[in-house]
């Protein structure tokens, strides 16, 4: 998935030293890999002011309250920020910000729903249960959480889960500051893919191709 920044070599530097990956430069950014089961993240340089607030935002693993403390420091001392001012709370879930603004969490230890994920536990999103379907359809990946408007899917592999909750308005086509986006080898056939699956073809794209999810919200698709 892909996010837009100001000084995309700044905020993923963070992210590759939180998450032990190497930072791989790009034209327009840089690349925190990522593999079978965990999402990678880019940052790109941000060239249009954001249309919409962020509809998504990462949530990071703890098994002990000594293992979130230790987390904690990480972000702190790789750049990243507390977002409030009230002391930390004990066992719960702590909200922080990258050096590029985008928020997260460090969530409380031991939380079940989140074990054996990794560090990098779940990308949680704004959006219905049909655009999470979608998603399943998409990625090829198991639906593990279904319950009143929220769903989850994860790889078969297992690791970062991703899931969606609460759409908070009437979607429109509109492209946000984070989004996801897919590589394909073969890239007709895999937009051919998406749009039988439920996808609305948008348009093409220096880098690819333009689409929009049922919720509304842009993704890309780009050659391999």
């Amino acid at each position: 998935m892909s996010f837009d920044a100001h000084d995309p070599g700044v905020v993923g530097a963070f992210w590759g030293g939180m998450l032990g990956r190497e930072v791989v430069e790009e034209a327009r950014g840089v690349l925190v890999p990522g593999d079978e089961t965990q999402v990678g993240l880019r940052f790109v340089e941000e060239t249009t002011e954001k249309s919409r607030r962020n509809r998504l935002h990462l949530h990071l693993a703890s098994a002990t309250s000594d293992e979130q403390s230790a987390v904690v420091q990480a972000v702190l001392r790789l750049g990243g920020r507390r977002r409030g001012t009230k002391p930390l709370p004990k066992d719960r879930d702590i909200y922080m910000a990258d050096p590029g603004g985008n928020g997260f969490c460090v969530i409380e230890p031991g939380n079940d729903y989140l074990a054996g994920c990794g560090l990098l536990a779940e990308v949680t999103c704004d959006g219905s249960r049909q655009v999470g379907r979608f998603w399943r359809d998409a990625l090829g990946w198991s639906i593990v959480w279904d319950h009143g408007d929220q769903v989850a899917i994860q790889s078969p592999a297992g690791g970062t889960k991703i899931a969606w909750d609460r759409w908070p308005a009437a979607p429109t086509a509109s492209r946000y500051g984070q989004r996801f986006d897919l590589a394909a080898s073969d890239l007709t056939a895999e937009v051919e893919r998406l749009v039988a699956f439920g996808a609305t073809l948008l348009g093409d794209r220096d880098d690819g191709v333009a689409l929009a999810d049922p919720d509304g919200v842009e993704f890309s698709v780009s050659r391999d």
